[in-house]
């Protein structure tokens, strides 16, 4: 149990940390977005409404597997898809879900990215989807989302924003910064026109690179 409650903590202390970048880094601002990890068989989400500067380790909400509340708090209205996520990709240890400026852009245009760019690769596939519009909160845009998701690491949420998930938190928020910057550059390419895309065959061949390039080949971590 001491193991056990040690690692919760730190888990609690890391989610604190990531909301804390996300917000440095403007991909969040006040209140908006959420961070959820996976807790042994339970998941930690970031409280409802609390912005980034007043978050702490014992605000993190913990879920049972059917969304109950254990202990104390109220977790983000996003609770769901974190929970659908966390609990149907065992791949999947963390998930930060943001209001970045240029992802909401393409998501309120809704625009999923194309292979413009070989590091679309780093979201698992040769495009960033862009699942369709749904209340915040509601079942249907955790459907929304894990469908979009399916084979894919991120994607964006129409009229809404974007979710991007890691082995463990740093991953989730390394990709959640990759995929901001993609948008970004898709953006300002569309001022000029449509970029050109790069073709199945040339994204097959990025994606198998990725298996022995850097963090993309190293073996799964414990969500911290």
């Amino acid at each position: 149990m001491g193991n056990e409650m040690a690692d919760e903590s730190t888990l609690r202390q890391a989610m604190v940390r990531v909301a804390e970048e996300l917000d440095a880094r403007g991909l969040n601002r006040g209140s908006s977005g959420n961070v959820g990890a996976r807790c042994g068989e339970r998941i930690l989400v970031t409280p409802s409404g609390v912005p980034a500067r007043d978050l702490t380790a014992q605000g993190m909400v913990l879920l049972a597997p059917n969304g109950d509340v254990v202990g104390a708090g109220r977790p983000s209205s996003e609770w769901r898809f974190h929970r659908d996520i966390l609990m149907s990709r065992p791949d999947i240890n963390a998930v930060v879900h943001v209001h970045s400026p240029f992802a909401t852009t393409l998501a309120c245009l809704g625009l999923e990215v194309p292979p413009f760019h070989y590091m679309i690769a780093a979201a698992g596939g040769s495009t960033i989807r862009c699942a369709p519009y749904a209340l915040f909160g509601t079942q249907e845009l955790s459907d929304h989302a894990l469908a979009a998701l399916k084979d894919r690491k991120a994607c964006l949420l129409a009229n809404h924003g974007m979710i991007a998930t890691g082995r463990d938190l740093n991953q989730a928020l390394a990709l959640c910064v990759e995929v901001e910057s993609l948008c970004e550059q898709y953006w300002r390419a569309r001022q000029v026109g449509e970029p050109r895309h790069l073709s199945e065959a040339d994204m097959a061949e990025v994606m198998e690179k990725f298996k022995t390039y850097g963090p993309q080949a190293e073996g799964k971590q414990a969500a911290a």
